[in-house]
């Protein structure tokens, strides 16, 4: 019965936002409230729990520990909407498309290097959404249907959504867990190197009225080798800001630079000279310069020890009588790296402090709807561990024994399709895994990749981007197609995960 009693808060998310079509923040508060009383009823909050500190004190506590991490998660959120805002209004976002049609006039390249690449780098810039609702008028451009652009663009953007908007979904479950989050980085990145083709072949059997041909599906392979391959390598030398971000702009390189010469030796239609010029170099250097910043930022303070430990040095932490603590390095955080690639680069772009006021401002509009659902999930999140429910969850799916690593993606996708985000699903069940994990003798680190894993994919079959997406391309009245259309793909990438984690697990042996 206490089983029962320990999901509940979660089952009421979802009869809320799927059952009742109601926001993700409308849900989070409704299952705030349960999990309270239930903590406190059922569980014994703050009385047989927390060695009897008192009620008030241990929800009060666990109530400043969500605030103090969705301040931290916020810092990322807000400047990364700074520079999307900024650069939208200005323009940007145009030249980096011109520059992409510039390359080829063959739409299978062009689905490629819009549905696949461009929806990547934004994921990795700005996340929450962002991407699909900038390439799907994309794709419309060049010919797809609204419900066809959508489609598209949810399923290349997948792949990177595990280190979206500057590694926010990876950073927020070393917060919440304490667990090292390059580690966490490193595995999960190889999981999707590993099955990540699936998606590039997806996007492309999905994109053409004929099924493709070996030729078409070698190019797709190449894409996702471009992108995963050095995603992969960023998230194993650097950690989880960059490997989204870093891989899609390097990837995007390599593989423009190879289909260059493979359209130069075949003297096909799409060579340069059939195909109107695209914005001059220095042109697309400016529309990119925010990212440029970041990019060299994050880079001199992971990669150069004396900077990184100069950095670190400077770290803000409290705790409060009980298990409740908190830590923040505000000089070494991804968020300060995210405002100084807005600042700097909107200077080096001429922005003015007008352009800059007005852009903080938009952002900071829509961070409230942000914000509300975010710290009603963190809030759900340390009741329900503090309580003792996750603890209780986690005996329960110890009971599944050796076959829990296959359902472990599967957890992480139903989060993201509840609450539609990554971040939210891995806060609200990224310490369920690592209970779990424990109660089963599993590695913690390989069930969280496992959990961030499954949270990306079912970022493409999640309501709340569908209708997100949508909405740029007017696509009202057909989110049920679309949803349709994405979720054999989710449930086949999931499931394909959790074959591989089973796999990994046995091969490791136990803990």
């Amino acid at each position: 019965m206490q089983l029962l009693f320990a999901g509940s808060p979660l089952a009421l998310i979802l009869v809320v936002m799927l059952g009742l079509g109601r926001s993700a923040a409308v849900a989070g508060m409704a299952g705030l409230a349960l999990a309270l009383a239930v903590s406190i009823w059922v569980f014994d909050l703050g009385t047989a729990t927390l060695a009897d500190i008192g009620v008030a004190p241990a929800v009060g506590a666990s109530l400043v520990e969500a605030a103090f991490t969705a301040a931290t998660i916020l810092w990322i959120i807000f400047p990364a909407l700074c520079i999307y805002v900024l650069q939208d209004r200005h323009g940007a976002f145009g030249v980096i498309r011109d520059a992409l049609f510039a390359v080829s006039a063959d739409r299978r390249f062009l689905v490629l290097l819009i549905g696949w690449f461009f929806s990547l780098f934004v994921e990795g810039a700005a996340g929450f959404g962002a991407s699909v609702a900038l390439a799907a008028p994309l794709l419309v451009t060049i010919g797809y249907t609204p419900l066809k652009a959508v489609v598209l663009a949810l399923i290349g953007h997948a792949a990177g959504v595990s280190f979206g908007a500057v590694g926010t979904p990876v950073i927020t479950q070393a917060a919440v867990t304490g667990m090292d989050g390059g580690a966490i980085a490193t595995q999960a990145s190889l999981m999707h190197l590993t099955l990540g083709w699936m998606l590039v072949v997806a996007l492309l059997w999905m994109s053409g009225e004929r099924r493709p041909t070996l030729r078409d599906i070698g190019w797709a392979l190449l894409a996702a080798l471009c992108f995963l391959a050095p995603a992969a390598a960023i998230a194993w030398a650097v950690g989880p800001e960059l490997p989204t971000l870093g891989g899609s702009l390097i990837g995007l390189g390599v593989f423009v630079w190879i289909l260059k010469r493979a359209q130069q030796r075949e003297a096909t239609r799409t060579t340069a000279s059939d195909r109107e010029p695209g914005p001059e170099l220095r042109v697309i250097f400016h529309a990119v310069l925010p990212y440029a910043v970041l990019l060299a930022l994050i880079l001199l303070t992971r990669l150069i020890g004396p900077v990184q430990e100069a950095l670190r040095v400077v770290e803000w932490s409290w705790t409060l009588p009980g298990p409740f603590a908190g830590s923040f390095q505000p000089l070494y955080h991804p968020g300060t790296m995210l405002m100084g690639g807005f600042l700097i680069g909107a200077l080096l772009q001429g922005r003015n402090a007008g352009d800059i006021g007005a852009a903080m401002s938009a952002a900071l509009a829509r961070l409230a709807k942000v914000t509300v659902a975010l710290l009603a999930m963190l809030a759900l999140s340390r009741i329900m561990v503090h309580g003792g429910m996750i603890t209780e969850l986690a005996e329960g799916a110890a009971q599944i024994g050796t076959g829990w690593p296959l359902l472990a993606p599967a957890v992480g996708a139903l989060g993201t399709f509840v609450t539609g985000s990554a971040t939210a699903s891995n806060i609200l069940f990224s310490e369920f895994q690592v209970a779990t994990a424990q109660s089963l003798g599993l590695p913690a680190i390989t069930m969280l990749a496992a959990q961030t894993f499954g949270a990306a994919i079912g970022n493409i079959a999640c309501p709340h981007n569908i209708i997100a997406g949508g909405a740029t391309v007017g696509l009202q009245g057909e989110e049920g197609h679309a949803l349709r259309a994405t979720l054999p793909v989710c449930l086949i990438y999931a499931a394909a995960g959790g074959l591989l984690v089973l796999a990994v697990v046995a091969a490791a042996g136990p803990v």
